[in-house]
């Protein structure tokens, strides 16, 4: 029961269930790519890549966040659930395991894979020194639809997966801008950089939307892309309305709905695509 109780400390203190952001937009990648499901090795590959990245990325960020995390309310209580040791030693034993696993999916994804740390680490560190630090959030789980295409075809120069990753970066910058209104306030006394904290929030909300905007269209434009039809548009209109949902919720300025906002909504949006693409592959 104890490993048990610490696997699950650790899982909690990088948010594992935040996983599904990223993830359902790989996949998606990767049945258009097969046209299908691919081999049972590589999907293994793929869905082990993408869990080592996004702990690796967690992990380091509750690593070199850890006292600015134990001064916010609003993230004290993870501190209870590991130690900063223990963040550290995640972070490379993930890392670790992305690069094995890149290894074994082509020599492409091999070659990617000292990027792909770089854009999965550094996010952590933008807060010190840019207003846009949400915009390298983006970047990061930007790269997990683009891995996916990659490890399935060993190839980059088709245009559906540059779309798909344009689509991911606009809908996360937006998504990580609303989340950030809720640490305003610590953000400025602490001396962190944020686009609310330096801009306000009716700015930050502004800048959402319109990136939201741009992440639907490019969701769109991908569909037009892969030649889908009538599925996939009842799921880009469906992705529209929790848009929708998800800005009518932060501008109601309450902490428990722009939580709502973050997790209930965008995971919807994901599954949402991820299942009018399969819709699409496999009707």
């Amino acid at each position: 029961m104890g490993w048990l109780s610490r696997a699950g400390r650790a899982l909690e203190l990088i948010k594992f269930s935040h996983t599904v952001f990223a993830m359902p937009f790989a996949l998606a990648a990767m049945l258009v790519a097969a046209g299908g499901l691919p081999a049972w090795r590589v999907l293994g590959l793929i869905l082990w890549c993408l869990v080592t990245a996004r702990t690796a990325a967690m992990a380091f960020n509750r690593y070199v966040d850890w006292d600015y995390d134990r001064a916010n309310p609003r993230t004290a209580g993870r501190q209870h659930l590991a130690t900063r040791r223990l963040a550290l030693g995640l972070t490379w034993v993930a890392l670790l395991g992305f690069i094995a696993g890149t290894w074994f999916l082509n020599v492409l994804c091999f070659m990617l894979a000292p990027l792909a740390m770089i854009m999965i680490l550094s996010y952590s560190l933008t807060k010190r020194f840019t207003s846009f630090t949400h915009f390298f959030l983006g970047l990061a789980l930007a790269a997990a639809p683009m891995g996916a295409w990659a490890a399935v075809t060993g190839d980059l120069r088709a245009w559906p997966p540059w779309v798909l990753a344009f689509a991911v970066l606009s809908w996360v910058f937006g998504f990580d801008l609303i989340y950030s209104t809720m640490d305003v306030e610590f953000d400025r006394c602490a001396g962190l950089s944020s686009f609310p904290s330096r801009f306000g929030i009716p700015a930050a909300l502004r800048l959402a939307g319109a990136l939201h905007l741009l992440a639907w269209l490019g969701l769109g434009a991908f569909g037009l892309a892969c030649g889908f039809g009538w599925r996939y548009a009842i799921g880009w209109a469906l992705v529209a309305a929790a848009l929708i949902f998800e800005h009518g919720l932060a501008r109601t300025g309450d902490v428990a709905r722009v939580n709502t906002a973050f997790f209930q909504a965008n995971a919807f949006v994901g599954i949402v695509v991820l299942g009018a693409v399969a819709a699409e592959v496999f009707g």
